[in-house]
């Protein structure tokens, strides 16, 4: 289950480009609150926080305790805006929601036991990754951290679906579980002898295109001298 994250906020009384930029100079992300009937609420965000929040690599599907002035809300993260230069966090969406809540959630699929995949250990086979992440509809409390695929026993050729895959109890998948193809085990690419041939006459060309340049250079350093 993933960790309740918490993070301290203060009510923004203005709005704005002009009103976002100076906060984020002071070193403050802008923010707003919505959702379970209630009124939106802008507040702003310490960045260096929010930082360390969103380093957890869970911030996207936990809940978030955000303290305004001493009032705590349950929320959970659903978008996060990012500088396109610094790659900085500039705003943040939070929805309220209640404390037994159930909720839709992306949540990512991680790989186990790969060197006891025949397929891969003993065949040299390439696990490709279909699905990344898999949506659920899971109650608040119960966010799983992420979706466990063990390889144990796997061969070339097999295909792994969210049907095969035990999911936490009470969640579920908001996609047909058949439909879902989560992960492959691909054979290992051989190279044919048209590869080979074509590698060859890459090298060759990018030697003989050195070797000119090569005497380019030393006629260039003839003529200067």
């Amino acid at each position: 289950m993933s960790d309740t994250l918490n993070l301290s906020a203060e009510t923004r009384d203005r709005v704005g480009k002009g009103a976002s930029r100076a906060l984020r100079r002071d070193g403050r992300v802008p923010a707003v609150i919505y959702g379970n009937k209630q009124d939106p609420e802008g507040i702003h965000l310490n960045a260096r926080e929010l930082m360390k929040a969103l380093m957890t690599g869970h911030f996207m599907n936990s809940v978030i305790m955000v303290d305004v002035g001493g009032k705590k809300v349950r929320t959970l993260a659903k978008d996060v805006a990012f500088d396109v230069v610094t790659d900085q966090p500039i705003h943040v969406d939070f929805l309220r929601i209640a404390k037994n809540a159930t909720v839709t959630v992306a949540v990512p699929v991680t790989f186990t036991n790969e060197d006891a995949a025949p397929g891969i250990k003993r065949d040299g086979g390439v696990l490709n990754v279909v699905t990344h992440e898999i949506e659920l509809t899971v109650e608040a409390s119960n966010i799983p951290t992420e979706i466990v695929v063990d390889l144990t026993g796997r061969e070339v050729g097999d295909s792994i679906h969210l049907s095969d895959i035990a999911l936490p109890n009470g969640a579920e998948a908001t996609a047909s579980e058949d439909a879902v193809t989560v992960a492959t085990i691909t054979p290992p690419t051989t190279l044919t002898a048209e590869d080979e041939a074509l590698d060859a006459e890459v090298a060759e060309a990018q030697s003989a295109e050195a070797a000119a340049e090569g005497e380019d250079a030393e006629g260039e350093d003839k003529a200067e001298g």
